[in-house]
């Protein structure tokens, strides 16, 4: 049976919803800002959150309030199916689709949560699965002031933290030299090249050079999205296509078959699926043909993360997930934080993961 139809005919009742902004502030002149969903029905609710990276759209959302009518006794299914046919966005998005997925992926991520919790069950036992240890890497860029990117802070990292992982963005100013180092610490999982990033702070334009270093200087680790468009890149990385994987192209089951060529493996990110029908064809898809999947994460805030965390716990628990707990994600993590890999912390009933 296909995954999406062990959830759908879940009966679900929703009596109201409501809003709820977070924030962070990253860095200078960067606050990170999400909208966690709370639907609320049958003494029970269920938790979604909007990962939406403009403010401007957070700060409408909340402003409006909640203006939509999703009140009624339904199923899952027909509940998301209400939800695709909503403009979800009081004012158009800045970003344009990719945030309309993400804001969908909220609602429909709530809605599994209560209707999940309404049934007394989890999503593992709904699906029959049993949630596995989810391996993740510490995505990062490495620092530029000063002297130049070093080796030294994954260092550090790994004398706190001996088992993590790394996903690393790297950039021209990476030479052989550093490059070496970062080998030498065995740590290394997966370098993304960002190079379907145009017009945002972390585009990376192809850089042959530094594309044959990593390359060569990685012979084990994933290749992630480099541009094969840019002139050279193509034949440049030819003999390691078993190798490269994709992630910000990854929306659907027609980006996958639209690749230049059949991947090994894929970023399947719940948020940029943008519903729970669209993640669900999105795994059966991969494990009909052989590609292996993995997670990733958008800088959540609130309940988002642990429920990417709970998916990989159930599809791909042992691949590169970029979904380490949030404590990560700042320039010093702190003490205590979880190694990899993850132990299972699904709650009892609904679609949350615990701690």
């Amino acid at each position: 049976m296909a995954t999406y139809d062990l959830l759908a005919p879940l009966p679900l009742t929703v009596e109201s919803y409501a809003l709820e902004g977070l924030q962070l502030d990253v860095s200078s002149g960067f606050q990170r800002k999400s909208t966690v969903i709370h639907l609320n029905g049958g003494g029970e609710e269920g938790v979604g959150e909007d990962v939406v990276y403009d403010a401007a759209d957070h700060d409408a959302l909340q402003a409006a309030g909640a203006v939509l009518d999703l009140a009624g006794d339904t199923t899952l299914g027909d509940f998301c199916a209400r939800i695709d046919a909503l403009d979800l966005f009081p004012v158009a998005p800045v970003r344009g689709e990719v945030s309309r997925l993400y804001r969908r992926w909220a609602f429909h991520s709530a809605a599994l949560d209560l209707a999940l919790r309404q049934a007394g069950t989890s999503l593992h036992e709904a699906l029959g699965r049993a949630p596995q240890p989810v391996t993740f890497v510490n995505s990062r860029r490495l620092h530029e002031d000063g002297g130049g990117p070093s080796a030294t802070e994954i260092e550090r990292l790994l004398e706190r933290y001996p088992t993590l992982r790394f996903k690393l963005d790297p950039t021209p100013a990476w030479d052989e030299q550093l490059i070496a180092a970062l080998a030498a610490t065995g740590a290394v999982d997966s370098l993304d090249f960002k190079g379907h990033y145009k017009g945002t702070v972390v585009d990376n334009p192809a850089d042959p050079v530094l594309y044959r270093r990593i390359a060569e200087g990685f012979p084990d680790a994933w290749l992630e999205d480099p541009d094969l468009s840019a002139p050279g890149i193509d034949e440049l990385l030819a003999p390691h296509r078993d190798r490269i994987t994709w992630d910000a192209p990854i929306h659907s089951i027609a980006d996958v078959e639209a690749l230049p060529f059949a991947p090994r493996m894929v970023n399947v990110k719940p948020s940029r699926f943008g519903g729970l029908e669209r993640l669900c064809a999105g795994y059966d898809y991969c494990a009909e043909h052989g590609i292996r999947a993995y997670g990733g994460g958008q800088f959540e805030l609130g309940p988002g993360r642990g429920q990417a965390q709970y998916l990989a716990s159930l599809f791909h628990p042992d691949t590169p997930n970029d979904i380490a707990p949030g404590g990560y994600n700042v320039d010093e993590p702190p003490e205590g934080l979880p190694s990899s890999p993850l132990a299972p912390a699904p709650s009892a009933t609904g679609f949350r993961w615990k701690g």
